[in-house]
């Protein structure tokens, strides 16, 4: 079995999420302000869900298709959100993924967290580029994207659907 290396920054620690992480994910996932700004977070987050989730990152890694991470801080120990690459391996291609509960908004801590999981992605995983897209609603995202040196791509019009309605999607990328 494939270790994921746990990853320290300054102030976080990224790690593999561990079973036990399944009640805070369900809570911070869970809240509709959460879902509401990313595709594939349903809502509302069911019982099991979030054990299911989790049991799929192992796997996937192994398979070279995913490598997923728990945001803790460091100093309490707290897991505060998730941060991950969801692999094209063909393409030496990865996307970024990344959600922080919402009382941890507004710190820097994903900011923080895509530094190193770029930074992994290329000289870990070999990746040539890495993409992020987020809703046109959510400029803050966008935002994190610019701060981890990310370069505007483009616009996808209407390009998603989410609460039954289409969306439109900004695209972000950057090179190794």
């Amino acid at each position: 079995m494939k270790n994921r290396p746990q990853i320290k920054t300054e102030r976080l620690l990224l790690r593999p999420f561990e079973l036990s992480d399944a009640p805070k994910v369900r809570e911070m996932a869970g809240e509709k302000v959460i879902a509401d700004t990313t595709l594939n977070i349903p809502h509302p987050y069911e019982k099991g869900m979030a054990q299911e989730w989790i049991s799929t990152h192992q796997p996937k890694f192994e398979a070279g298709e995913l490598v997923n991470y728990a945001i803790v801080l460091k100093k309490t120990q707290e897991l505060i959100g998730a941060i991950g690459l969801t692999i094209n391996k063909r393409f030496k291609r990865a996307e970024l993924g990344y959600w922080i509960g919402k009382q941890y908004w507004n710190n820097g801590y994903c900011t923080e967290a895509g530094h190193v999981i770029i930074k992994y992605g290329f000289a870990n995983l070999n990746l040539h580029k890495i993409v992020a897209t987020h809703l046109i609603r959510n400029p803050a995202s966008g935002k994190v994207m610019e701060k981890l040196g990310m370069t505007k791509e483009g616009i996808f019009k209407e390009h998603v659907i989410r609460w039954e309605k289409f969306e439109d999607l900004i695209s972000y990328g950057i090179l190794k």
